[in-house]
Parts: structure tokens; sequence; C-alpha cells
């Protein structure tokens, strides 16, 4: 009996032991509220659970970014690139710490939509948990639980979150990035392994969308050397050794890149010289900023109109095509950060509420402004990157405000903020009048209502103000959870995608692609006349919609002509895509104009037919490439309907010097690749260069045409690379 009793008592304990700690999981810190942690979980589950559903309506989303992952489940080299295919031709056109997850997902478990898209989702949840975190700590769990209620129901993150481009990573890695600046600005003591982490956090961010990574870095390494608990030379020192973290986790892989055998390693995608360098200070870099971008089949023109990217200006995220996106509660975080420092504007020097105003503050002033008046490539998705910074303010600034709103000025800001946030609401629900047409007044008139209760709640009970101030919040996040309900239940695909309602925005949603449709085929919403409303004067180039059809238009900045040559009669054929697939249409028609739009071989493809993809997978083994195609679309139309590398001529642009025609002529001269991959019906052609003329992918389609004979396969056209004429 003696001998048992540890035993027993051990037994006995272990439970005990895991019983308290899902106990503490359930309770949270002691200094919190009971119901703050059950909330806080039960945020993070109806956000997966919003999330998840309906996943699998997207398909393989953007394909280019699919490929790259499908292709880095194969191979460990394309893997580390982030190659465009598994025999590593080029790689995608940024660093490729994005399709690391979704890649060791697929290696897992298999090629398919959830394998890819879940990794997002997760990302989404990890921001909305990260940013509830950041904000909880000094102002209290309802702050938190407002930010990132606010975040999760964003139109765009509710986009970006369930999409495979590498927005999700950056979104998550910036609120990382702001949640250990603020946790090092708290105490002197600890400081620096929190700067360490936000250097980390800024390091892996740059190797997911380089430059950008860095535009919250001024403010938030301003705000720590003013406003640190440590002497001068300590915080610099600190700011130094969070710049060494950031120089490590982000500059190891450029420098394998970069010291890397060219020969031995796929094309640098995007760059004109084989650099990564050369991309992110280029292409990737200041060509955003001043439009002047080397390949681009786009860019602006600088100026107030941006190219052929939409307006610049200061009003820009509150158009017609971004304001649906992410508005919503931007005046009111504006307002509210301004409340904020005036609030903490009379504290201490090392004050951690005002520093938290000026750092979430910072960033989101800095995205806003570059976001604004940047000339160059600008899609509407990109304002994700406001998402987390904006929620934060929402949260802190309603708290602060409240605890404050015996005082007039408290109790008339927090006012002012429902109201500017009922009618922005109004306002923007009103350029989709089909879309829950009675939504539009009563979110004006709830949010009157609160702002009048509100206005009296220092005053009122406190129930009372409870109400208002509850009212207020429903008031101001109707408008955008019918736009995420919108988004969550149609599947988004291709390179240009928009949130909420058709009508809300330009880009991809449905079978192939895009946004207002271009045929006149809208579901009536349209009516076909809708350009995308990104682009100034209706579409790429000044094209307009006329009676449902596309005419006079370019490619923005008129650097390339439409895949397969220009379409007789201006007039855009819907294709037959399904969900998922990609392929090519019929010549002289743009292909993957599809279903709901979408510039198919550029932004999305249509679909690969069963004969097709037959033909493709025939001794596909013996082959380096089952296939080579124009653009990187095109190629991974048929990439992800066979899982066998294709050749990805040009990169996504079709414009990169990669590969030239003497290499091209090397391949074929080895048997390397089976078939190139044409324009339908029978021509020829793919897409050629900038221009429509110039490039290597021209002179190599024009080779094939010259030496090799078509062949018709289904509705594509082969050239069997190993039988000349």
């Amino acid at each position: 009996m003696t001998a048992t009793t540890p035993t027993a008592s051990a037994a006995h304990a272990a439970p005990t032991a895991r019983t308290g700690r899902l106990a503490r999981l359930w309770r949270g810190r002691p200094e919190d509220a009971p119901w703050a942690r059950p909330a806080f979980l039960g945020l993070l589950a109806v956000t997966t659970a919003l999330y998840l559903w309906n996943l699998s309506a997207s398909g393989y989303a953007n394909s280019f970014y699919s490929a790259a992952v499908q292709a880095g489940g194969e191979s460990w080299k394309a893997f580390f690139f982030g190659s465009l295919d598994a025999a590593n031709a080029i790689t995608v056109d940024k660093p490729p710490a994005a399709l690391w997850p979704m890649a060791l997902s697929v290696r897992l478990f298999g090629l398919g939509s959830w394998q890819i898209l879940l990794p997002e989702v997760l990302m989404g949840v990890g921001t909305v948990a990260v940013l509830y975190a950041a904000v909880r700590r000094r102002f209290g769990a309802g702050a938190g639980l407002i930010a990132g209620a606010v975040l999760a129901l964003t139109p765009v993150a509710a986009l970006m979150f369930r999409f495979n481009n590498p927005d999700a990573l950056l979104a998550l890695l910036m609120t990382v990035a702001v949640y250990g600046v603020l946790r090092a600005l708290e105490r002197a003591e600890g400081a620096a392994k929190w700067l360490v982490l936000a250097g980390v956090a800024f390091g892996f961010a740059f190797l997911t969308k380089t430059l950008q990574a860095f535009l919250i870095l001024p403010p938030l390494a301003l705000v720590y050397a003013v406003c640190a608990p440590a002497r001068p030379l300590r915080r610099f020192g600190q700011l130094g050794l969070a710049g060494l973290a950031l120089v490590v986790s982000g500059g190891w892989w450029v420098a394998l890149v970069e010291l890397w055998p060219a020969a031995s390693r796929p094309y640098v995608g995007g760059s004109q010289n084989n650099s990564f360098l050369e991309l992110t200070f280029g292409y990737n870099g200041l060509g955003r900023i001043n439009g002047n971008e080397v390949g681009s089949v786009g860019g602006g023109g600088g100026g107030g109109q941006g190219g052929g990217w939409g307006e610049t200006g200061p009003l820009r995220m509150f158009n017609d095509s971004i304001g649906g996106q992410i508005s919503w509660l931007l005046p009111a975080a504006l307002l509210l950060l301004l409340a904020g420092l005036v609030v903490t504007w009379r504290a201490p020097r090392t004050d951690t509420a005002r520093a938290a105003f000026l750092v979430w503050g910072g960033a989101l002033l800095m995205t806003l402004g570059v976001f604004s008046f940047m000339a160059g490539i600008f899609h509407e998705y990109y304002t994700v990157a406001l998402a987390p910074y904006l929620a934060a303010l929402i949260g802190m600034g309603a708290a602060v405000l409240w605890e404050e709103r015996t005082r007039f000025a408290a109790s008339a800001g927090l006012a002012a903020a429902a109201g500017v946030t009922a009618w922005w609401g109004w306002t923007l629900l009103g350029r989709t009048p089909d879309h829950l047409p009675w939504l539009r007044w009563t979110v004006l008139v709830a949010g009157a209502v609160a702002a009048l209760g509100l206005l009296a709640a220092g005053r009122a009970d406190r129930r009372l103000g409870l109400a208002a101030a509850g009212l207020g919040l429903a008031a101001g996040l109707a408008g955008p959870f019918a736009y995420t309900l919108e988004t969550l239940s149609t599947g988004h695909q291709g390179s240009i995608v928009t949130a909420g309602p058709a009508g809300a925005g330009f880009g991809g949603r449905g079978p192939g692609g895009g946004g207002p449709r271009m045929d006149g085929g809208d579901g009536g919403r349209n009516g076909g006349t809708q350009p995308p409303n990104g682009f100034p004067n209706g579409f790429p180039g000044g094209g307009q919609a006329q009676g449902g059809q596309f005419q006079g238009g370019q490619f923005p900045g008129g650097r390339m002509q439409p895949p397969g040559g220009q379409s007789p009669g201006g007039q855009n054929q819907p294709s037959t895509g399904q969900t998922g697939q990609t392929g090519q249409a019929p010549t002289g028609q743009m292909p993957g104009f599809g279903e709901r739009g979408g510039m198919g071989g550029l932004l999305n493809g249509a679909s690969v037919g069963a004969e097709a993809k037959e033909k493709l997978l025939q001794d596909a083994d013996a082959y380096t490439w089952a296939a080579a195609a124009v653009g990187a679309q095109n190629a991974a139309s048929y990439q992800l309907a066979t899982e066998k590398p294709v050749m990805a001529i040009g990169g996504f642009n079709g414009s990169d010097p990669s590969p030239t025609l003497a290499q091209f002529k090397e391949y074929v001269a080895e048997g390397k690749i089976h078939y190139f991959i044409g324009s339908g019906g029978g021509t020829g052609g793919g897409m050629g260069g900038p221009g429509g003329g110039a490039g290597s992918s021209s002179e190599i389609s024009t080779w094939v045409q010259e030496n090799f004979t078509a062949v018709t396969v289904g509705s594509a056209t082969f050239y069997d690379l190993t039988s000349e004429k």
C-alpha cells in the first residue's frame, strides 16, 4: 500500500493540474473581468468560423501564387526561391516568405484549395489575437474586443485573410512588430527582447513584400527614441540591436540569392537583370512610388491621375473603388486618434497610452499617405495593411473617451465619431443601391440616435450610455459586416480582387475572375457598362464600355497588347472557366474575361479542358517541363491542372527577359520542353512582350510558330517542340 500511495497521488494531481490550466485559460488574467477571456475566445471562434465558411469557393484563388505553392510542395529548391514551377525556371515577383506556410501545408496534406487557403485564415485569426493583446494591455479588454471585431469585419481583411496573396502574412507581421514596440515601451528592463521581436517581424515582412514592410518603421522608431523609459544612449543602443535583428532576419535570404550562381538558380521574376536587389528597389520599390516600373503592364504617370492605377490624392481611400474596402470607420479612426492625443497630451514623456496612440496613429498615417499618393501599381486589396492600425485606434479612442465621458468634450467626441461613421456608411451603401437597400437608412437613423445618446452619456444613467455606445458600434459595423458577408459568400479568383458586392470595386470574383463584368452579364447589377473603377476614364488605357463591349483601350499605360492579339471589334468574349481552373480563349479574344470578368492570361486564365490536360500528361515525366506558355497565369493554369512543371515565359507580365530566345532554343534542342502553348483557335501567338511586339517572349512565340506545327487541342493551341515542320 505504501508503494502505491505516491502513484495514486500523482494520478490525482495530474488531472487537477490540467483542470487548473484549463480554468486559467478560460478565466484569463486575475485583473481582467470574468467576461473578458470568454469574450476574447468567442471572438476568435467566430472569426475562425466566418473565415472558414465557403473557403473552397475561391478554388486556387490567385493561380500565380498557387502554382508557386504547388512547385514548393514538390521541390525544396522551388520552396526556397519561390519558383513558379518545380523545375525552377523563374520565381514569383516577390520574395517567398508568404509562400512558405502554404507550400508546407501542400507538402503535408496535398494540393487543394483548403490546403492553400487555410494558412491564410490562421494568419487572419492570429492577427486579430495579436491586435487584441496589444490594445488590451493598456486600454482594457473592452477596447481590445472592439479593435478585434473591427479588424475581423473589415471587408478587405475578410477578403485577404482567405486569399493567397502575400498581404495576409504582411498584416500579421506588421501587427506583431507594433506589439513588440509597445511592449518595449512599457519598461526599461526587458525592452531589448521586445525590440528584437519587432526587428525580426520587420525582417520577415521584408521577405514577404519587400519595401512595403518598412512603411511604418520610421514612426515606430521615432516614438521609441522619444518615449521609451530609458536613458537616450540606451534607447539608441536598443534600436540598433533591433535594426541588427531586422538585417539578419531579412537579409540572410537576400544574401544567399545574390551570392548563388545565377546559372544554377531560377531567374528572379519581375527583374530585368536577374537581380533581387533590382527587383526590390525598382519594380517593387521606388517604381511603386513614382510609377516608373520597367516591365510593368501599367504603372502610373505621375501627376494627379496615377497613370493606369486610379486617381491619386488625399481622398483616394474614400473613392468609389476603394472606399467600400477599407474606409467605413476611417473617418472615426482619424477623429479618435486626434481625441486620444488631446486627452493624453499633458501626460509624462513615457506615458504608454500616448505612446500607443502615436505608434498606431503614425503607422496609419504613414501607410495612408503613401497609398494615397503612390503613382505606380496600386490595387484595392493593398489597403488591408491599414486595417489593424485603424481597428486599434477605434478600440483605444473609444475606451479613452468613454472613461472621460463626464466631460462634455469627450462625450461630444464619441457622438461625433458615431455620427460621422453613420453618415459615411450611408454614403458608401448608396454606391451599391441594389444591395440591401433598407440597410442604408437603418445605419443612418441608428447612428444618429446613438450620437444623441452618447452626447448625453456623461450625465445619463450608465446603462443608457452603454446602450447608446452599443447602438453606435452596431450601426458603424453594420455596413462593413454586410460587405463582409457578401465577400464570404462569393469565390474570388485572379490577380485583382475586391471585397463586397458587385460594383464595390474592380476585381476578381466568381469563376474566371473580375468585378463588374465587361460583356454585359453581371447579373443585371452593372449592365455590362460599368468600367473597373481602379482605372481612369473607364478601362485600362482609356477604353470605354459601350453596349457591353470594350472599345478603344489597351492595358494600363499602353505597354502591352492583350494575350493573343487584339480583340476584334473590341468585344471581350466570356470564357468557359470553372472554379479553380484557368486556361485559354479562342484567337482574337481576351482570354479569361470569364463569367464575371478578369483579364485572363495576364490577370487570370480560363479553364483547362480534359483533352488538353490529357495531352500534357502524356510522357510528361520524360521532360523537364511538360509545356511552356507566355505569362505566368497561363502557365499556372496548366501546371495546377496537371501538377507538372510548366515554364512561364517572361514571368507574370510576359515581359521579363527570361528565357532568352537562345536559351529557349537550347532547351528545345535538349528535349527539355514538350509543348508550347499558344493562344487558342490555331493561330498561336500567346502574349508578346511590352508593346505587343518587343521582348524575348514575342521572339520565342514567333520562332515557335515559324518552326513547329500548330495543333488545336480543345480550345487551346499546342506546338509539339519535339517535332519540327
